[in-house]
């Protein structure tokens, strides 16, 4: 009865079109009052769950990401992934999942993501001739495939959420995202012989060491956070604290294209968007709690039974739940609702923690590029004269296709995730 009042009123409430954070909040109040809990819990919870050193990283890698792409550091890697594989035949399709791949270190938000490269990449790869759905679906690929490479902002609250170590995170996500990636580049290759995509440019040693020279700036973040988390030489909030002051030098003495007024306007967007997430952490907690009173973790180990004998698949069967929460309710609302309540018996049944968290964030990347409902993808479309989905849905199905074999090669093969956090002595 709990766990139905609580379903109930949440769904009735997202219907309404209240945002989810309040839907889920309102949610929590009426379950505790059908449960006859005192009320005093929900003011304790919501405190405890926000007190996490961890989510202080959160509102260091927004403003950095933001302010670096104000800065147009993301037109120096566009160029740079052009003259990097721009000379193959569909090498400016391909440089769009490589410039997702270099971008995502920098970016901690998918939205800006795909705003910055919806708007840096879209009028090349139309005036090259690819139509307007392939262009779309090029970018929703490749920012999908970027939620695996940090600094993204579900690897921190995932490691808040299950309490993992979010340098261990990081690292693990290097490698799977290359394999996404290195999946999508197959693709291009396949779909610019078939539908004639043009080279971009011939191979000049030249523009790639000028490309190189224009990109070595944002080139330093990367490097930064792969060399630092390896060494053990900061945590993610330092970590995010040292790359917020490097884009505040970088735009303000290399670029200087950003104005003080600017960068106090991005440091009040990343607080907003911080508080946001911290919110929502907090107040889904009380969900969850009531989820565990109710008996939800207990159903879901019933459900998921048959497939604890195979890893593998049960780790498919809970990627597939997480796909369609990403798509139906965004990234966070799955990683703060869904996947406390499966994650025991992850555990439970021998799966690693860090290869558990990077799978779901991999199926929660897919799911908000996946039709119909996939915010990201649907932000992407705006940007290729907002055609409609399912006119973008004919051409989109290579590249889910693309996406779901990458997934799959990183369930069935856990040491991609887990190589690199091993070998720096984070994981066992």
């Amino acid at each position: 009865m709990v766990m139905f009042a609580t379903l109930a009123t949440f769904v009735v409430l997202l219907v309404l079109s209240l945002p989810i954070v309040f839907a889920l909040g309102a949610a929590g109040v009426v379950g505790l009052l059908v449960a006859g809990l005192p009320l005093e819990q929900l003011g304790s919870t919501l405190v405890t769950a926000s007190q996490s050193w961890v989510l202080l990283a959160i509102p260091s890698f927004v403003f950095a990401g933001s302010l670096m792409e104000r800065a147009g550091m993301s037109t120096a890697l566009v160029e740079l992934a052009r003259a990097l594989v721009g000379w193959v035949r569909g090498g400016l399709g391909m440089s769009v999942i490589v410039v997702s791949y270099f971008f995502s270190d920098i970016c901690g938000s998918k939205m800006a993501e795909v705003s910055a490269l919806g708007s840096a990449l879209m009028p090349p790869l139309k005036r090259a001739g690819y139509r307007p759905e392939d262009a779309a679906s090029l970018i929703a690929a490749g920012t999908a495939m970027g939620m695996l490479v940090p600094p993204a902002i579900f690897m921190i609250v995932i490691s808040a959420v299950t309490n993992q170590s979010a340098v261990a995170l990081f690292l693990a996500g290097f490698i799977p995202a290359a394999v996404i990636g290195g999946c999508l580049c197959v693709l291009v290759l396949i779909q610019a012989h078939l539908l004639g995509w043009p080279k971009d440019a011939r191979l000049s040693l030249s523009r790639l060491w000028t490309a190189l020279k224009g990109a070595a700036v944002p080139l330093v973040i990367p490097v930064v956070i792969l060399g630092g988390f390896y060494l053990g030489a900061f945590t993610a909030t330092e970590a995010g604290a040292i790359v917020a002051l490097y884009a505040l030098l970088a735009a303000k003495f290399y670029y200087r294209n950003v104005t003080w007024m600017q960068v106090l306007h991005l440091a009040y967007e990343a607080g907003v968007l911080t508080g946001v997430v911290v919110f929502l952490l907090a107040v889904a907690t009380i969900f969850q709690y009531l989820m565990g009173l109710s008996g939800m973790p207990e159903f879901l180990g019933w459900m998921l039974g048959p497939l604890e004998s195979r890893p593998w698949l049960f780790l498919t069967g809970v990627a597939l739940m997480t796909l369609l929460f990403g798509m139906v309710l965004e990234g966070l609302p799955a990683a703060v609702v869904l996947i406390p309540v499966v994650f025991p018996i992850a555990t439970k049944i021998g799966i690693h923690p860090v290869h558990f968290d990077i799978v779901q964030t991999a199926a929660v990347g897919i799911g908000l590029f996946t039709p119909p409902l996939g915010v990201g993808l649907l932000m992407a479309l705006r940007f290729a004269d907002d055609i409609s989905v399912t006119r973008h849905a004919r051409a989109y199905w290579p590249y889910l296709l693309a996406l779901f074999v990458g997934l799959m090669v990183i369930i069935c093969v856990p040491e991609l995730s887990l190589f690199l956090p091993r070998s720096a002595g984070l994981i066992r």
